[in-house]
């Protein structure tokens, strides 16, 4: 017999703040995204690259942004047909994303992971985006919810 996946909620947004952002801010925030989006019932596999596409956004923070920020946001909001995941700080630099001709060595320890959340959120249909203004900067993924 064949059923039908449940289908995802039509309109839902969360917000998580982390004052002072470490490395234990990672699997903390993957957690109650993981929950937010069971409770939202979207597909395990696009859940799959969320939570990657989180764990990678907050980890950039962590190494990159803790210190000259003090703060974190993280925000998901399902609306529409898309479902957005943004990891925003308050610094000023803003993240290099890898160009076609860059090359990333296999021995390389980093720079791989915003690379990855852009094939994963294009493989899914949607996109990556860094924006900033005189507040800080915002990573966010797009993806249809369907």
């Amino acid at each position: 017999m064949l059923t039908a996946a449940p289908r995802p909620a039509s309109v839902g947004t969360f917000v998580h703040s982390v004052a002072a952002p470490t490395a234990a801010s990672v699997p903390l925030v993957r957690g109650r995204v993981r929950a937010v989006l069971e409770g939202w019932r979207i597909a395990a596999d696009l859940a799959d690259t969320l939570l990657l596409a989180v764990s990678e956004l907050v980890g950039n923070v962590v190494r990159h942004a803790a210190e000259e920020t003090g703060r974190m946001d993280v925000r998901l909001a399902c609306d529409r047909g898309w479902l957005r995941l943004e990891v925003a700080d308050g610094a000023t630099a803003l993240p290099r994303l890898p160009g076609p001709a860059d090359a990333v060595t296999r021995d390389a320890e980093g720079g791989r992971g915003l690379l990855l959340v852009q094939l994963l959120a294009a493989e899914a249909g949607g996109e990556l985006l860094v924006t900033a203004d005189e507040f800080g900067k915002s990573v966010r993924v797009r993806v249809p919810a369907a």
